[in-house]
């Protein structure tokens, strides 16, 4: 099918979508390249997270600190997926500066899940019986997910900080892959915390997501962090007589749900009769990884942050009087109350009077968590584990609560893999009684994403997740 064709079928969908506010900047026609056939990922439709840098489109982070940004460049892997035939379609929607779990902190406004939308759509062939309400997408790369939970585009492209791919995935019903860290380039991603930092993909199948980390994975000079890795294969002989499944009890956490739980439970149950070897086992830190990881953002995106002052780069004031007066004004007017707190929160921690008890120890905390990863790989190939605690949360709940309470609530079980750099996806694996998705996560070690993918796909096979279809 030709480009021109596939996009326009692209803008059909986006359309129809309107409503969910998934896109803040859409290609033209006219921009579409032609297609080769050559190429790994002709016909691809890519939607990509506004905080990648890209030539064709402007880069806001959603934030009108960056509103007006042009960076005239494409980021590493987004000039990776355009080689090979990706048709960049357009730029989607985030939590401010990716500094949210819900894609509902954005200059554009929040993104809606299309999964308990009012729009016509079936699950599976069969229509919905359930009231329509509307539901967060999950975030900070929401907008992404639901450009591929909505079938606008083939694959989405985030960013995943502490979960910001999985999580929205999980709760749109699709595929979220994190590689390792230094696997993939971060040049031309806005950074957010430079340690944990990974670019993410969005997909419908597991096929997809391995075809787009081969693209887009590999050693990167403009990225002095990225190492060379092998290209995976996917093979329909593997077999998970030898793979031993661990079964973390800390991610049994308060708050899980008792169709998540459940849903944890008869994967485990399917990967054992299919011949993996699953057992239980400790990761004892992990419920102080969210404490930790709030210290470590926060000092993080304080120094990431400071730049951005009217000056240097970003939104300038127009009321100022003084040098002092243009950093201030700039800061309060460009940008919103959940970054100007996490500035805040990281340069108290960052005192000197303050380094040694708040940095340094989350540093030390991280290393335990570390720690734990390391043993449970001596161990296990994979460990299992929920994706988030339930179904996507109503939007009027979810808003009540404050960013920090967001992230508590839906970080937990994903964060921990940012904290050790490890690969981890997001797989759905059943409906709730709400008609939502269910989602579990798989983690392996460093540089395995072979066995990740592979037994995630082995998952994907015996469940048949029934995929949403949008409807004219």
């Amino acid at each position: 099918m030709a480009n021109n064709t596939l996009v326009l079928s692209s803008m059909r969908r986006a359309s129809l979508i309107k409503e969910l506010n998934a896109f803040i900047s859409i290609t033209r026609l006219q921009d579409v390249p032609p297609s080769s056939s050559k190429d790994r990922l002709n016909g691809f439709t890519v939607a990509v997270k506004d905080n990648f840098c890209t030539s064709d489109f402007k880069t806001t982070c959603a934030s009108q600190m960056l509103s007006d940004y042009n960076p005239g460049y494409d980021a590493s892997i987004v000039e990776k997926l355009k080689n090979e035939g990706a048709i960049l379609f357009g730029k989607t929607n985030l939590d401010e500066f990716a500094m949210g779990s819900g894609t509902v902190d954005s200059l554009h406004g929040p993104t809606k899940n299309i999964w308990g939308s009012p729009l016509h759509y079936t699950v599976g062939g069969k229509e919905r019986t359930s009231k329509p309400s509307w539901r967060i997408a999950g975030g900070s790369s929401g907008g992404s997910a639901v450009a591929v939970a909505s079938g606008t585009c083939r694959i989405g492209i985030g960013s995943d900080t502490g979960g910001s791919t999985r999580n929205p995935a999980s709760y749109c019903g699709v595929v979220g892959f994190k590689p390792t860290y230094s696997s993939v380039s971060r040049h031309g991603l806005i950074p957010l915390v430079n340690s944990m930092d990974v670019p993410g993909i969005i997909t419908r199948t597991v096929d997809d997501a391995a075809l787009t980390y081969n693209v887009i994975s590999g050693q990167d000079p403009k990225d002095s962090t990225t190492v060379e890795v092998s290209p995976v294969k996917l093979d329909d002989s593997f077999n998970l007589n030898k793979i031993k499944v661990g079964i973390p009890r800390e991610y049994h956490c308060e708050g899980l749900s008792p169709e998540v739980l459940e849903a944890w439970k008869s994967i485990a149950r399917i990967l054992q009769e299919a011949g993996a070897k699953v057992s239980q086992m400790s990761m004892p830190h992990t419920s102080s990884s969210i404490a930790c990881y709030s210290v470590l953002n926060q000092c993080e995106v304080a120094s990431n942050m400071a730049r951005y002052d009217g000056l240097r780069y970003g939104h300038r004031s127009s009321r100022c009087k003084s040098t002092h007066d243009l950093y201030a004004s700039s800061r309060s007017e460009g940008l919103g109350i959940v970054v100007r707190g996490r500035i805040l929160a990281g340069n108290f921690f960052l005192l000197q009077r303050n380094y040694s008890k708040y940095f340094e120890k989350a540093m030390k905390v991280r290393r335990l968590i570390c720690d734990d990863f390391k043993r449970a790989w001596d161990e296990f190939d994979v460990l299992l584990t929920p994706t988030t605690l339930s179904d996507a949360p109503e939007l009027k709940q979810f808003g009540r609560l404050d960013n920090r309470e967001q992230c508590v609530m839906n970080d937990y079980c994903t964060q921990p893999a940012n904290m050790s750099g490890c690969p981890a996806i997001s797989i759905p694996v059943a409906l709730s009684k709400n008609e939502l998705p269910l989602s579990l996560q798989l983690m392996s070690n460093n540089y395995d994403e072979e066995t990740l993918l592979s037994v995630a796909r082995i998952i994907e096979k015996y469940v048949s997740f029934p995929h949403l279809e949008l409807m004219d």
